[in-house]
């Protein structure tokens, strides 16, 4: 404490010991030491955050490039033929990599469709990322290196060749190839040729589970420090801005708002005390805070004041939000009333039907999703089936789901309708008007009935899982093709399938292996396999709950973040017989005894054979002669008798013929008129 009095100090010894002044040094030195520790804290967890969001970038992006590898191409055999080549080479010729002789023992693969499909791929993909590096690679743990199979590089001096190798450390090697899939898969180290590199990588492996090859991408950790130099630089820099601001703002603040109203509270409260005891007995003090001292009271009654108007407006506010919450929530149970009411939900869904079994379910996540299913008779002999998933959630989602499914209805039902043409006219439909620009991913079958035969088309879609009679479920991977919505003129890839009696088809939506649990880890195909075989003869109901409570046991507690949908059918046959015969007149003969013996095994009287034969020539001839004009096929007898009813069914592939369309015969003509009439010569 100073020895003078204030009165005796001059103007800057009263300015040194003032209060501002106080306040102004204990605000440098305050605000110094917290951003010294802040400085520590936000660089240790800029790190971090940094480090961790680089590996996760590069994990992701190898992760996508594998999918879409296994989608597009196979690189399994191609990388397995690489390091086979390797391997046959000696250590005298190895050590010759980088020279001509030496990628001369790998010059066929830079010819290989897949080398040029994987560049192309792993080009694109690195033209839209942050990494430094993505290639194809693989480990050899026996001699320590890292044998590279694709390098999209554009600069062709330093790009690696098939075969090109370098050493890696083997304890890495042994980490990368013992990976079990949880985590992220990444090693740091000081490479020679680029410095410090974090290196993350996602396996690709064979039918047996081995792992074959690496997607593999390198991040310089150069870009992290200069990162974390500039936040330095810029956090010191604002630091000392703040603080000089922070000081030269608090000590003015603490002159207008802390000493000069110092004094004039003491001068206020003198007279506020004179006023108070002029008051009556019984008045209560700063009655409804009603005080004019001109004071920091006052200034409380304001702010106080200014309290209530803002807890007013507040309320009025939390009033407004709540009624738009309670209409979100009636758009949104709107919307999942839409989602319910647009799929099939009565089981057994054909009950005299006895050639299939079917069932589906639709269990919808919190947020109303846009997955659906549908399953319905073309004709007679002609199931449609749908699993689809829209990308989006909500109102828009629903409504486009809405209009996703009724296109594909109402093309499916078209005549000569194939999956590949409903699928083309639904995307030039939709994309004529798709202003929300969403997509949808399709699986579209046409079970053919009385044969077995399926032809389906896949937009985007989840491969579907098959099991065959006395079998387990396994994945199909079927072709491809680009989603529904996305780009008009596509063109859908389509292709058979021939079911057998006791064989089942399982289709879903990624709700089903992507559901997550608390660890955030997928439920994934293998557990859904697992769920699908343990009770592969079940009925579709048994098949479908199996599953469901395999992905409840899985996530546990954990939230639902999408629709889960299924739908599985077995395919029994008819109880009749069926003969698959080529289309020739000479084969007349063997089709008559074939439904000679049906019938004669079912007691028809031979008066009705003899009928029945009668109308089966006629149609098989005319199969024979016309159906395929001047090329070749089959004809497909299908004989069912059941509760005294016999139903025979000749099919074809051939030609459309419709005899409606054709001018009616004049029998009252003659012989030769007739053949003059409809152009036949005798």
């Amino acid at each position: 404490m100073p020895e003078k009095s204030v009165r005796e100090m001059n103007i800057f010894e009263r300015q040194h010991y003032s209060l501002g002044g106080r306040v102004t040094r204990a605000t440098i030195f305050v605000s110094a030491i917290l951003g010294f520790v802040t400085l520590l804290l936000g660089l240790s967890l800029y790190t971090r955050t940094l480090s961790k969001q680089y590996i996760a970038s590069g994990f992701n992006l190898t992760r996508s490039v594998s999918r879409t590898l296994d989608r597009i191409i196979d690189v399994r055999d191609f990388s397995e033929e690489i390091l086979k080549t390797y391997r046959s080479l000696s250590d005298e010729e190895r050590q010759a990599v980088g020279t001509e002789e030496y990628r001369a023992h790998f010059a066929a693969f830079e010819e290989s469709e897949v080398y040029k499909s994987s560049m192309e791929i792993l080009h694109d993909f690195l033209d839209t990322s942050e990494v430094s590096a993505l290639y194809l690679g693989t480990y050899d743990l026996e001699s320590g290196a890292l044998i590279y199979i694709t390098d999209p590089d554009d600069n062709e001096a330093e790009r690696l060749h098939p075969g090109d190798w370098e050493s890696a450390k083997r304890n890495e090697i042994a980490d990368f190839l013992s990976w079990d899939g949880e985590g992220m898969l990444y090693a740091i180290g000081k490479t020679e040729n680029y410095g410090w590199l974090c290196t993350t990588g996602f396996p690709l492996r064979n039918s047996d589970g081995e792992i074959v090859a690496f997607v593999l991408a390198d991040i310089s950790l150069a870009d992290i420090r200069e990162g974390i130099k500039s936040f330095t630089f810029q956090y010191l820099a604002a630091i000392l801005l703040i603080t000089i601001l922070l000081a030269l703002f608090m000590g003015r603040q603490m002159r207008r708002t802390v000493v000069e109203p110092i004094d004039r509270i003491a001068e206020a409260a003198s007279l506020y005390m004179d006023d108070h005891r002029n008051e009556t007995l019984g008045t209560s003090h700063f009655s409804r805070l009603n005080i004019a001292t001109g004071d920091e009271i006052e200034n409380l009654s304001l702010l106080l004041a200014d309290m209530e108007r803002d807890m007013e407006n507040y309320m009025e506010d939390l009033t407004n939000v709540t009624i738009e919450k309670e209409r979100i929530h009636t758009e949104l149970n709107m919307a999942s009333q839409i989602q319910e009411g647009m799929i099939p939900g009565i089981f057994p869904a054909f009950p005299d039907r006895q050639e299939f079994e079917i069932f589906a379910s639709m269990d919808p996540a919190k947020e109303v999703g846009g997955d659906f299913y549908d399953f319905f008779l073309i004709d007679d002999d002609h199931l449609g089936l749908v699993m689809a998933d829209v990308s989006g959630k909500g109102v828009p989602a629903a409504l486009f789901m809405m209009a996703s499914k009724i296109l594909i209805n109402n093309f499916t039902f078209l005549e000569n309708a194939t999956p590949s043409s409903v699928l083309e006219r639904v995307n030039h439909s939709i994309c004529q008007s798709n202003k929300a620009e969403l997509f949808v991913t399709v699986w579209l079958g046409i079970l053919e009935l009385s044969t077995g035969k399926l032809k389906a088309a896949n937009a985007g879609h989840e491969y579907p899982a098959i099991q065959r009679t006395g079998g387990d479920f396994e994945i199909y991977r079927d072709k491809h093709s680009f989603v529904v919505g996305g780009m008009d003129g596509i063109r859908y890839k389509e292709y058979d399938l021939q079911l057998c009696p006791g064989d089942s088809i399982f289709l879903y939506t990624d709700g089903v292996t992507e559901a997550t649990d608390a660890n955030s880890r997928l439920f994934g195909i293998d557990r859904m396999l697992s769920a699908l075989n343990k009770a592969p003869d079940e009925t579709p109901t048994v098949i479908l709950k199996n599953v469901k409570s395999g992905i409840n046991d899985f996530v546990g507690s954990a939230p639902q973040f999408d629709d889960i949908t299924m739908l599985c059918i077995r395919y029994y046959g008819r109880d009749g017989k069926t003969m698959t015969i080529p289309a020739k007149t000479e084969n007349l003969d063997s089709v008559l005894a074939f439904i000679d013996g049906a019938l004669e095994e079912a007691g028809c009287p031979m008066k009705a054979q003899m009928q029945l034969d009668l109308a089966v020539e006629e149609m098989f001839v005319n199969i024979a002669n016309y159906a395929y004009g001047s090329g070749s096929g089959n004809a497909v007898v299908d004989i069912d008798i059941r509760d005294g009813i016999c139903t025979i069914t000749l099919s074809d592939n051939g030609i459309p013929y419709n005899p409606l369309e054709k001018m009616d015969p004049d029998v009252h003509l003659h012989g030769e008129e007739i053949c003059g009439r409809y152009g036949i010569r005798i």
